[in-house]
């Protein structure tokens, strides 16, 4: 019997850990989205363009690349890409990324986050589904 409890409390803890991982994480994007706004906006118009998204995004792959090599593997993207979006920017097949094929992922992304079509993300942009996978190659 009082296994059964146990085992029903552990249940019952994971439950609420992910009940509340759930409800965190929209709060957590949209946070993050305005960080990254407030991060590479360096004009201060209150939004990104794409060459600021693009030096975000350089920048970010000089960190991720750990091994100093110019590419990115999967390891290094740390799930930034999903295995089909990796599959899809690695335009070689050499299995990694490339600077150049990171940027051309970001511009992509960048313009399916632009619904009003003027060539900038605003945080609005920025916390919609295309523009959270932009916050997400920026980090």
């Amino acid at each position: 019997m009082k296994k059964s409890i146990r085992t029903l409390a552990t249940a019952l803890g994971i439950c609420a850990a992910f009940s509340l991982s759930l409800a965190l994480a929209p709060t957590l994007a949209n946070a993050s989205a305005a960080s990254k706004l407030k991060a590479y906006d360096t004009d201060k118009d209150g939004t990104l363009d794409l060459a600021e998204v693009t030096a975000g995004a350089d920048k970010t792959f000089d960190a991720l690349d750990t091994d100093h090599d110019g590419t990115l593997t999967t390891k290094e993207l740390q799930g930034r890409l999903s295995n089909a979006d990796f599959a899809a920017a690695d335009t070689d097949h050499d299995k990694t990324l490339s600077k150049q094929e990171y940027e051309a992922v970001i511009a992509q992304d960048f313009k399916a986050a632009d619904t009003e079509n003027d060539g900038k993300l605003d945080e609005k942009e920025l916390k919609s589904k295309p523009g959270l996978a932009v916050v997400r190659l920026l980090k």
